[in-house]
C-alpha cells in the first residue's frame, strides 16, 4: 500500500518533524490535521472559505472536479478533502476524537465507538465524486 498519513506528513514538513501520537492532546492533534494546504488552496482559488462547517462541505461537493486530470494531484487532494471531512465532525460532533489506526491512518472515532476512515472517504470523492462529502458527513452524524 502506499506511505502512510504521518510519513507524507514528515515529507511534507521535514523528517525530524515529529508526527502525532495517540497519547497527544486532542486540539494539538486536530489542529495538525486540519492543515489540508492542497484543499484550502483549492478552496481559495475557486473563491470558496473553508470555516470547518458543513456548508463547506456542500461548497466542495459542488466544485468541478479539475483535479482529476492529475491522478498524483487527485490522491493528494482526497487525502486532504478526508482529512477535511475529519475536521468538520470532530469540530460539529460533541464526543468525537481522532485515533490513528496502526498503520498511521488518521481515523474519526465518533462517540458511540465507530470508527470512520476519512481519508478513504476523501480519496474516493476526489477520484469518483461518491461519496459526497456533505453525504459521509452525514452517514457519520446519523449512524
Amino acid at each position: 500500500m502506499g506511505m502512510g498519513f504521518i510519513d507524507r506528513w514528515r515529507d511534507r514538513h521535514g523528517a525530524a518533524a515529529p508526527g502525532p501520537s495517540p497519547e497527544q492532546d486532542q486540539d494539538s492533534m486536530a489542529e495538525l490535521l486540519s492543515e489540508c494546504e492542497l484543499l484550502r488552496e483549492l478552496a481559495d482559488g475557486a473563491g470558496l472559505r473553508l470555516a470547518d462547517d458543513v456548508p463547506s462541505l456542500t461548497a466542495l461537493d459542488q466544485l468541478l472536479p479539475t483535479w482529476r486530470d492529475t491522478p498524483d494531484a487527485a490522491e493528494w487532494l482526497g487525502n486532504d478533502a478526508g482529512l477535511y471531512l475529519g475536521t468538520v465532525v470532530f469540530r460539529t460532533v460533541p464526543g468525537t476524537r481522532w485515533r490513528l489506526a496502526p498503520d498511521g491512518t488518521p481515523v474519526i472515532v465518533l462517540p458511540d465507538g465507530r470508527e470512520m476512515d476519512v481519508t478513504a472517504f476523501g480519496r474516493s470523492w476526489a477520484a469518483q465524486g461518491s461519496p459526497q462529502l456533505t453525504a459521509a458527513y452525514l452517514e457519520a452524524v446519523d449512524g
